[in-house]
This record gives C-alpha cells, structure tokens and sequence, in this order.
C-alpha cells in the first residue's frame, strides 16, 4: 500500500481513479491539489481526496506518487509546478488523452523525460464531467493504455499498471505515436463529429432539433462532453485528429455517391458490413 499520493486536478477521471484506489485499498492517504477550494472540499466530502491544499509544496510532500488529471493543455505548466517539489524517487503519471504531446512537454520543462514519469490513459468517461460524477467503479473492464518510452524505471511501470489493475481496468502498453494515431479514430473522431452535428442543425434550421428522435440522442451524446477538454485535445492531436477527418470526409463522399446513384445493392452492402462490425464488436464487451 502506497502512503501519500498527490492529485492535480479532481474531476471525474482523476476523482474516480482516487476513490477507485482508496476502495481497493491501495493508498493510506490522497492528498488534493487545484485552484479551487470549493471543488477540492467537494472532492474530500465524496472521498476522492483525504486532505487537499492550494499550495503545491505541501500537497506533494512526502508524497511517493503524483498523478496529473487536468486539461492536456495545461500539463506543461503543472510539469514546471511540480518540478521543484519531485524527488528521483517520485512517480508520475497523467491520464491525458493525447501522449506525444505530453511526452513532449516533459522534455521541455526537465530537458529529458524522467525515468519515473509513466504515461497513462483510462479508455473511460462520462458525458457529464466534474468530481460529482466520479465513481470508483468507472474502470471495471475498461482498457488503460500505458505509454512509457524505453528508458521507463521498470518499477514504476510494474506500480501504475498494478493500480490500475486494481480497479478492474484490462491495462496495455504502446508507444505514443500508435496511441495518438488509434485514439484519433475511435475516440476523438466520433467526438468531433457529434459535435460538428449539433454545430450543423443549430446553423441550418435550429428548430430541427425539436424533431429530433433516439437515433439522434444516441449519436449527439457526447457532444455533452467538457469544451475545455475537447479543445485541448484537439490543439494536442491535431494532426492525427484532421488526418482522419479528411479520411471520414471520404467516407462520407462514398456514401453520398451511392444514394445519388440509386445504387440500392452498394447501400444495402455498406449497411449490413457496418451493422456486423459493430454487433461483432458489441458481442466482445
């Protein structure tokens, strides 16, 4: 069991990973770090935290672990935060969508990426973000993609990928351009078109929406997802995100194709191809 872990940024992943090992019996005491009081004391009231401070020496003293649950986007100055405060010894991970671009960020601030910091991602989230929807069940059989580079203190990976395994989460390892590549796909594609979407009819004909059925709530659900977040994972993936955007788009043109051609067998053909991917892939979970 690990004394004192430190967490920046309480929200729902960071929140759910705390309350998941606190739960699993991992860790005597979390100790919390953010700009805000009254999210911080939210966090302690649900239990995702012990004791939290807004000054960063004291949150991560003695602590043997650091892990970093903000925006992407403002990982590089959380890095430059807590440098002064990290011994050889402390561990540090993320649980950032996107990794070259933090990866790359740990170079800048420490000139080469410590040998402690593994790169983390828990394939799970809600539509609704903040601690209040945190859970420490959240990463039951969910996927983990670690990302440590060659260099990487096998001691460190062997202690974050235990923890995550002792939330229930499948945990895997690849390096960060393959990571940012498949996440691209899966998972920030499907975002961006829910909220391009939304963008779409509230610029056409925002009364649409009032006819809109379950097949569109299904669809548009996760363009309810944190604004901040989605933009930072943007600006950090960017190429990756528009490479497969510009591949969508002509997926979108061979479909348009088809339904301008009458083409009722190439249709049909796409349809049922897309409907057995995704029960095959239903079928898995």
């Amino acid at each position: 069991m690990m004394k004192k872990i430190c967490i920046i940024g309480v929200g729902l992943i960071g929140g759910s990973f705390m309350r998941g090992l606190k739960k699993a019996n991992q860790v005597e005491q979390v100790f919390g770090y953010g700009k805000g009081k009254e999210s911080l004391a939210k966090a302690k009231e649900l239990g995702a935290i012990d004791e939290f401070s807004l000054d960063i020496g004291k949150a991560i003293d003695g602590a043997e672990m650091v892990v970093i649950a903000t925006p992407v986007d403002s990982i590089e100055e959380v890095f430059r935060l807590i440098r002064p405060h990290i011994s050889k010894s402390t561990i540090i991970t993320d649980v950032g969508s996107t990794k070259t671009s933090i990866i790359d960020s740990a170079k800048s601030v420490f000139g080469e990426v410590p040998t402690n910091f593994i790169p983390a991602h828990p394939i799970a989230g809600k539509e609704n973000s903040g601690v209040d929807y945190s859970d420490p069940d959240l990463f039951i059989n969910k996927r983990v993609i670690l990302t440590p580079l060659e260099n990487s203190e096998p001691g460190a990976i062997k202690i974050v990928t235990n923890f995550w395994k002792s939330l229930g989460a499948l945990v895997e390892t690849m390096n960060a351009t393959d990571h940012d590549d498949l996440l691209a796909m899966t998972s920030h594609l499907p975002h961006m078109l829910a909220f391009s979407l939304m963008d779409y009819l509230i610029s056409t004909n925002p009364k649409a929406i009032d006819y809109a059925a379950g097949g569109f709530k299904d669809f548009s659900r996760i363009a309810s997802g944190d604004s901040v977040m989605w933009r930072d994972i943007c600006l950090n993936n960017a190429k990756e995100i528009t490479k497969h955007i510009e591949n969508y788009q002509q997926s979108l043109s061979k479909l348009s194709e088809l339904i301008n051609q009458q083409n009722s067998d190439g249709l049909e053909e796409l349809f049922m191809e897309a409907k057995s991917a995704r029960d095959n892939w239903l079928n898995k979970k």
